[in-house]
């Protein structure tokens, strides 16, 4: 459900800007199967999760917004990620944000703006605004971001979501 309602709606706001919907279908196979054996699950077990594209995600393309990252692919997961693979999370790709998250429009050479999924004329804010417009769109029901002077506050006011900024050193 949320990679068709992602394909209806990312378009028009271009909130997610690499999509990896094939590993997502298996890890959600996966995800199942643990269900069906009755295993143990993790607090995020099954949810479709968006990782900022300053993020590292392993195998998945992670461009911090510039050019001279057009193409790289890392082979390692950063800590959020491997945390909220490990609670259960599946990863469904990466959220745009200015070059290297710098700025409070989303906006960058690589994808281009992502608009408010409330009026397409107007701003997100940023940086964090893919994972904003993403939540608020209903394309994936968590989103990681990231804050240092409101980058995640502020898109979430401009979209209507929660963004949530825990005290440095506590995630």
């Amino acid at each position: 459900a949320h990679l068709a309602r992602i394909e209806q709606v990312n378009p028009r706001v271009n909130a997610v800007v690499t999509l990896d919907a094939d590993r997502a279908m298996s890890d959600a196979a996966r995800a199942q199967e643990a269900l069906a054996r009755r295993g143990p699950v993790g607090v995020l077990h099954g949810l479709p999760v968006a990782h900022k594209d300053l993020v590292d995600t392993a195998g998945i393309r992670t461009t911090r917004g510039s050019p001279f990252y057009r193409d790289r692919v890392p082979d390692r997961d950063a800590p959020i990620v491997t945390r909220m693979r490990t609670a259960g999370g599946i990863t469904l790709g990466k959220t745009n944000t200015p070059e290297f998250g710098s700025g409070s429009q989303t906006f960058n050479t690589v994808f281009g703006a992502t608009r408010n999924p409330y009026d397409l004329s107007k701003t997100c804010g940023g940086s964090s605004g893919g994972a904003a417009v993403a939540l608020a769109s209903g394309m994936v029901p968590i989103a990681d971001g990231s804050d240092t002077a409101g980058s995640l506050r502020n898109p979430a006011a401009y979209c209507n979501v929660v963004g949530f900024r825990p005290s440095p050193g506590r995630v």
